[in-house]
């Protein structure tokens, strides 16, 4: 079994995701139980309620999840789910669709059983809110801190995969505007027999070149998962050329238990779980990439 998670909160997330395994839990059960951590850490600023409000002053929350079967499940423009990774899984499970937005997912969360009630900000979310307001020019920020949406992947014991991502976006983002963690093949993707890939980071630049499945598509051709993220971070360059100017950070993984993760800029920490040890790592970045064909390590 193994689990990788984004940034440093993923090792909470791990350390739940292990648990779940180790008790005999599928990789779909570790991806939520792990995700749903950090969704109820009032510290995060960019995932679950306690996250930046979009420019209205509200917190609208994305979430998706992805088996190896290709079942998937996702929400967008939720507001007062706690835990809308759960509701993604609910929407995948209870439902013919993939993806549910806005008060239709919110009344389906309600017939779930699920409380759906809005969280007033917080004095910090609230004091962010309005030195944005101030400003003359008001853009929708990046999450600079060394911290973003979570999205985590899950081989467990029976060999089967399963990934998952959720945010609350961009901090005082147009509301109603969607990234890239609740969309399937863009945030994340998983394919049975070949591998998982995830994303985190400026969200339009990976929906522009659906990220996770390129990486996913790259190992089926016969890549390593680092190769595979590298292949994709070299197209995300000549694709789109400003995205030299953002972040984005991938992880991927195949059956093997192989490994891959890099990012745009330095400072993206993933973190790495199995039965032995949980431990958090810093990726490498574009300028450590040669200007040569992908390599294939492990």
């Amino acid at each position: 079994m193994k689990v990788m998670a984004t940034w440093n909160h993923g090792v909470a997330a791990n350390e739940r995701a292990l648990q779940v395994i180790k008790q005999g839990g599928s990789a779909m059960d570790a991806v939520v139980e792990g995700c749903m951590v950090t969704e109820l850490d009032e510290r995060q600023r960019s995932v679950g309620l306690s996250g930046w409000p979009d420019s209205d002053g509200r917190v609208s929350l994305d979430a998706a999840v992805m088996s190896d079967d290709s079942r998937a499940g996702s929400v967008a423009c939720v507001r007062g789910v706690a835990n809308p990774v759960q509701l993604a899984r609910r929407v995948m499970d209870h439902t013919p669709h993939v993806m549910l937005v806005g008060e239709g997912a919110e009344r389906f969360a309600q017939q779930q059983g699920m409380l759906v009630r809005d969280r007033a900000l917080d004095h910090e979310q609230r004091a962010r809110l309005d030195a944005w307001l101030q400003q003359a020019i008001r853009t929708p920020l990046v999450n600079v801190e060394n911290h973003d949406t979570i999205s985590m992947i899950a081989l467990d014991a029976s060999g089967r995969m399963a990934v998952a991502s959720t945010t609350s976006g961009l901090a005082f983002k147009i509301p109603g505007r969607v990234g890239d963690s609740p969309i399937i093949g863009a945030g994340l993707f998983v394919e049975r027999g070949v591998g998982a890939a995830v994303c985190t980071g400026l969200g339009e630049v990976v929906q522009r070149t659906m990220g996770a499945y390129a990486m996913v598509e790259s190992m089926r051709q016969g890549l390593s998962p680092q190769a595979a993220c590298e292949a994709f971070i070299r197209r995300l360059h000549v694709q789109i050329p400003e995205s030299a100017e953002c972040q984005v950070g991938v992880l991927a993984m195949d059956y093997g238990g192989r490994a891959g993760a890099l990012s745009v800029q330095s400072g993206f920490t993933y973190a790495v779980g199995t039965a032995e040890d949980n431990t958090l790592h810093e990726s490498a970045f574009t300028q450590d990439i040669k200007q040569d064909s992908p390599r294939n390590r492990s």
